[in-house]
């Protein structure tokens, strides 16, 4: 069995717009979207659609007519990986990624961390999640800026949950700004195993634990709870599904940083967590993406 991606060429702009339309199509499905810039002289970037197993003639069918309308003239391109050498190909590829003071960052990278940094290395392996993405790298500022403005200092969001890990980033970066336990969770058994790999590789595993949960359906979450700071950087709309959840897991006065929302989701989201009583506090903006501090 291979796994594989669909991509097609544009520029900044279209790689924006082509990463805004097939995440509203594949979020449901868990079809990870992704861009990158190929050529800075040429301003050339690619979209892709990562998927398992053997291509699928009607994945591609489904990327064109998705896009059809604004990219006429887009050729879709096919890659096939092996199972898992491509991750490690393309985390190689990636260039070490600031967000405030963290630094995430691969481990052919290491002479990039200045004395300053709170570095983050991670290994390669079967989860996305890497600080490339606008709604990761959101998130890692956010983290910083509310766990210092804490009054009791950054332990005092003590517990932290990061809902859907994937690579356990979040929770790794949690873990570096104090004294805090973190239950970082993922519905994917793969990216469980690999966020325990990370959080082990970045000597971790006494503030972490990483567990395969679906939903808050999981005693997990009512052992470790309620949590001080809950993060959850999935999508939009099992976000707004999951807001009576998180808010009943969150202790009182406590803070959720939400991801993995598109701008024009915003307001959505926003609507969905108001009706749970929380308040907006703070929303970055990155890359057609958002990120906000409610509490």
């Amino acid at each position: 069995m291979s796994d594989h991606r669909y991509y097609f060429q544009t520029d900044e702009a279209g790689a924006n717009r082509g990463l805004e339309l097939l995440d509203v199509l594949f979020e449901e499905q868990g079809l990870p979207v992704a861009t990158m810039e190929i050529d800075e002289a040429k301003k050339l970037w690619e979209v892709s659609v990562y998927a398992a197993g053997e291509p699928d003639d009607d994945l591609k069918a489904r990327i064109r007519a998705c896009i059809a309308e604004e990219f006429p003239d887009a050729e879709i391109g096919l890659e096939v990986f092996g199972e898992t050498d491509w991750i490690a190909k393309s985390l190689e590829g990636l260039k070490p990624v600031r967000a405030g003071r963290f630094l995430v960052h691969g481990a052919h990278d290491r002479d990039q961390v200045r004395s300053h940094d709170m570095a983050i290395e991670l290994e390669a392996g079967q989860a996305f999640g890497t600080g490339h993405h606008g709604t990761t790298a959101g998130c890692l500022e956010m983290i910083e800026k509310v766990m210092r403005a804490h009054p009791a200092g950054p332990g005092g969001v003590n517990p932290v949950l990061d809902l859907g890990t994937g690579s356990g980033v979040l929770a790794i970066a949690a873990a570096r700004l104090g004294p805090v336990r973190v239950l970082a969770t993922d519905i994917d058994p793969v990216a469980t195993t690999v966020a325990l790999g990370n959080v082990r590789h970045n000597q971790a595993s006494g503030q972490i634990d990483c567990v395969t949960a679906t939903g808050f359906h999981s005693t997990a979450f009512s052992q470790a709870g309620p949590f001080g700071l809950i993060i959850a950087n999935i999508l939009a709309r099992p976000l707004m599904r999951m807001a009576p959840d998180i808010k009943r897991h969150l202790a009182p006065g406590g803070s959720v940083i939400l991801s993995g929302i598109l701008e024009s989701q915003r307001w959505q989201v926003l609507a969905a967590f108001n009706g749970q009583g929380m308040r907006h506090v703070k929303t970055l903006w990155r890359n057609g993406w958002v990120t906000i501090h409610l509490q």
